[in-house]
């Protein structure tokens, strides 16, 4: 194909790199072929174009009759749970407007589909279902762009579990990570990350109505009081708050006449024994404008089956009127009002974890603009001398980096540490101290002694005219110890600041990925050096 000027290609088949030593020489010999051709694939079911009808796939899901379209995207590690993200939408009526399954990202990978997607008009939330990032480094970069265009990423990440990571590795020969690195990583890009299967599509359901939610106060009203205390705990549980109304809201909801109804308090309870739904619609309205609530939660129960009109028909039409968000959790089973509802822009839910979920997901993609809450920080990425001086520092060493070479390692990211001086002798340690103003710290350098205070190797507030003496002392009492001394530090004293820990692990298995190391051998290469300060040094980084 590549002969014949094709630009790109969907490899469906499997047997490549996730099947051992015979798929990984396919693999090699597959990208060697495509030359300048691009690849989608192996192992995968290819994509699905909801917005222009195109389908190269062949997953049968789209055998689904009713394949609904709208904002969200999705990009999958696994072409049988694109197929099944897609059956649930379409059960759900929840719209896509893209579907790419990646599989074994000969070529085509992740962080590419997520760039083509910040740039495609008709996607305003991506879905991410992921087992590991082959390029982490770039998948920032992309993350970043799409947190700058306002369209957020979903991620559910599986390999949480021992089990999950080798499941991933079996399946797409993506290898998962340490889980709480690639937490690190999405709250750093601003990506929310599911903790469902479930989340996966309906948060960005949520996500999509383009509703900001400006605080956790929410209102929930019901006709079912078992209904809507499954939806308050379920709140409370994320961390949003159900308070009741304030006197001004009671009245005007009193002023309704609502027979038998709990207007002070929150869940607010409005029996609709023989209500209209324009009055549900005056609920609902009161509700909205109420300065006590931030959204509104309405409840469908039992009697919605029988009669949708009551609450379905009030919904959909104050939907347009609404600034705030409204949700709602459909108490019974009854899919057709879930689908209905999400059909018509209205965020419909049959779980109340899930209608909390989402709402939680909301505020936090709210949060920057709405609430005030200034997005997390990190460190600016590394230049490319920067970085590589780095990771040379990380090469070099298998182990432990005593403190010198991880403070040297912290500041190719941007972290100093306090004044100091590497010097080899004691007389070289009292010739250093006359430069510092005052008292200082004096600590041995002993590779492989994670606490030098335990073998007496720290001394603060020491006066200049001690020092030398001191780090005989020191060297004297290590070497009792057993350990080597290859040195000492001279530090300035600080009396008054913040203890800290710091730490530097490198993922082991995305050292493999670059490398090229079969996942059977991960357990034969170096976790990556850790520097830690356990001491209780006031201001000294240990």
């Amino acid at each position: 194909m590549a002969e014949v000027g094709a630009g790109a290609a969907i490899v469906l088949a499997g047997g490549f790199g996730e099947s051992g030593a015979e798929g990984r020489r396919r693999h090699d010999a597959l990208r060697a072929a495509a030359g300048a051709m691009r690849l989608l694939g192996p192992n995968t079911i290819g994509l699905v174009n909801l917005i222009d009808r195109i389908a190269l796939s062949a997953s049968g899901a789209l055998e689904i009759a009713e394949l609904q379209p709208g904002p969200i995207a999705v990009v999958s590690q696994s072409g049988g749970i694109l197929g099944s993200l897609l059956s649930r939408a379409a059960g759900r009526g929840i719209g896509l407007s893209k579907l790419i399954a990646t599989g074994n990202e000969a070529d085509i990978e992740v962080s590419d589909c997520v760039e083509f997607l910040i740039a495609d008009e008709t996607t305003s939330v991506i879905a991410l279902y992921l087992e590991g990032l082959r390029n982490p480094e770039r998948f920032r970069k992309v993350a970043e762009r799409a947190a700058a265009a306002g369209k957020p990423l979903v991620i559910f990440k599986v390999g949480r579990s021992e089990s999950g990571a080798r499941a991933a590795v079996s399946h797409t020969g993506a290898m998962a990570g340490e889980d709480r690195l690639y937490d690190a990583l999405f709250r750093q890009v601003h990506a929310i990350r599911a903790a469902s299967f479930a989340d996966l599509l309906e948060i960005p359901m949520a996500l999509a109505g383009g509703r900001s939610l400006a605080g956790k106060r929410i209102a929930i009203v019901s006709s079912t009081g078992g209904a809507a205390t499954l939806v308050a705990d379920a709140c409370g549980l994320v961390g949003l708050d159900v308070p009741p109304p304030d006197e001004a809201t009671v009245q005007r909801l009193t002023a309704l006449n609502i027979r038998d109804a709990a207007l002070n308090r929150n869940p607010i309870d409005v029996t609709l024994a023989g209500a209209r739904p324009q009055l549900f619609r005056s609920v609902i309205d009161t509700l909205e404008a109420s300065a006590s609530y931030d959204a509104v939660v309405v409840i469908v129960g039992a009697s919605g089956i029988a009669r949708p009109e009551i609450v379905a028909g009030p919904v959909l039409e104050a939907l347009p009127r609404l600034t705030k968000p409204l949700f709602v959790y459909v108490s019974p089973e009854a899919p057709n009002i879930v689908r209905h509802l999400n059909r018509h822009g209205v965020p419909s839910f049959s779980a109340p974890e899930s209608c909390a979920s989402a709402l939680a997901a909301l505020l936090r993609a709210s949060a920057p603009r709405a609430v005030g809450v200034r997005p997390a920080r990190h460190l600016p990425a590394l230049d490319s001398d920067a970085r590589r001086a780095a990771m040379t520092l990380v090469e070099a060493r298998i182990g432990l980096l005593d403190e010198v070479e991880s403070k040297r390692l912290f500041q190719h990211f941007g972290i100093r540490g306090v004044k100091e001086v590497v010097v080899a002798t004691p007389a070289e340690a009292q010739e250093a101290a006359s430069s510092f103003r005052g008292a200082v710290v004096v600590k041995i350098r002993a590779r492989g002694v994670a606490h030098k205070s335990d073998i007496g190797g720290v001394a603060v507030g020491v006066a200049v005219a001690e020092v030398a003496e001191r780090c005989r002392s020191m060297q004297a009492a290590a070497q009792r110890a057993g350990a080597r001394v290859e040195g000492f530090l001279v530090q300035e004293l600080i009396e008054a600041g913040t203890e800290m820990i710091l730490g530097f692990h490198r993922d082991p298995q995305h050292d493999a990925h670059r490398a090229g190391i079969r996942p059977s051998d991960r357990g034969r290469r170096c976790r990556g050096p850790i520097s830690r300060s356990r001491e209780k040094v006031p201001g000294n980084l240990e």
